[in-house]
């Protein structure tokens, strides 16, 4: 198959296709990432990515320059002993160039015509102006009617009018015209978390698949990683002085909650730790204050911090 490295044929019954890539929050990638690990699903296919991506540079690590690995597009297989029906998951850790992705999307859904599949389910953001301590709903939209019927127990809700973007959109909008059913799930999440994991949503989102899937699914870990992920926030807003209950957060605040918690995925939470003590000891100390200037260059984090950093000289010229 032009394109496609099939690994391993094997025979499934009636599946569901699960397709995710990396976006807002990243709820879908990080859910499909979940279940691949959960199911112990095989792998059985591969999209070659040389056609739709390119290097941009190199990578340092340790000190040695090496090129990096291209973006792959995995598929797994699995055989679901609790239901009528087997699944077959398409994973990707990055999304092509749009004027790439309809031909990215022809061979994907290649692949589901040579396993069979009868359905196909996309997974998605949707940001709203809510808290992060809600329970994000899950909504729907579908290919025709007709596949409503099978969402009535899933407790997802009918996305009635509005637009699903980038490839999540596209990938359906193709499935269709090629003659697959298809539905798109999207989570919502709150406008200031778009740049940062989302694990409880990632979790609202598999909860509704398990159903439509029937397959039985323990999202412990990503409820896990959820509060995790919450009491930083909270640490966030607190020192912001926003407040949980205030809502809706104003647009200022939006802008700089997604500054900082842009951060949370780019710093080892050791380096994080570090850097608040630092912060704790420069306040009571202003000859820190060089060791702390150091640590955020060197992590290249002075811009997200800067504000902070400069707190801490106008308190203390205030204070004399």
């Amino acid at each position: 198959m032009d394109g496609v490295r099939i690994h391993k044929r094997v025979r499934l019954r009636n599946p569901y296709l699960l397709v995710a890539w990396p976006g807002m929050g990243e709820v879908a990638f990080k859910a499909a990432e979940y279940l691949v690990e959960k199911l112990k699903a095989e792998e059985v296919a591969e999209v070659l990515p040389e056609d739709f991506f390119y290097l941009t540079g190199s990578v340092i690590q340790k000190g040695v320059v090496n090129i990096p690995e291209l973006p792959f597009g995995k598929f797994y297989s699995y055989k679901n002993k609790s239901g009528s029906r087997d699944a077959l998951i398409f994973i990707s850790n990055a999304q092509p160039d749009l004027v790439k992705a309809e031909e990215y999307s022809r061979r994907v859904l290649a692949v589901a015509k040579l396993f069979k599949v009868s359905l196909i389910v996309s997974l998605a953001a949707m940001p709203q102006p809510i808290e992060h301590v809600q329970q994000p709903a899950v909504w729907f939209a579908a290919t025709r009617e007709g596949l409503r019927e099978l969402l009535h127990s899933s407790g997802a809700n009918l996305l009635s009018d509005g637009q699903v973007s980038g490839m999540n959109g596209l990938f359906l909008g193709l499935a269709k015209r090629e003659g697959f059913d298809g539905i798109c799930f999207l989570g919502e999440i709150p406008l200031y978390t778009v740049h940062v994991d989302n694990p409880r949503v990632s979790a609202a989102l598999l909860e509704v698949v398990g159903k439509l899937m029937q397959i039985p699914l323990d999202l412990q870990g990503l409820l896990d990683q959820a509060q995790a992920m919450e009491d930083e926030i909270n640490k966030l807003l607190e020192y912001f002085k926003i407040g949980v209950s205030q809502s809706p957060i104003g647009e200022e605040e939006v802008e700089r909650l997604k500054k900082t918690l842009g951060q949370l995925t780019r710093l080892p939470v050791s380096v994080r730790e570090k850097i608040e003590k630092l912060f704790e000891q420069t306040r009571g100390d202003l000859t820190r204050a060089q060791e702390l200037k150091q640590e955020l260059d060197r992590w290249n984090v002075y811009k997200d911090y800067e504000d902070r950093f400069l707190d801490l000289f106008r308190r203390a010229q205030e204070n004399n």
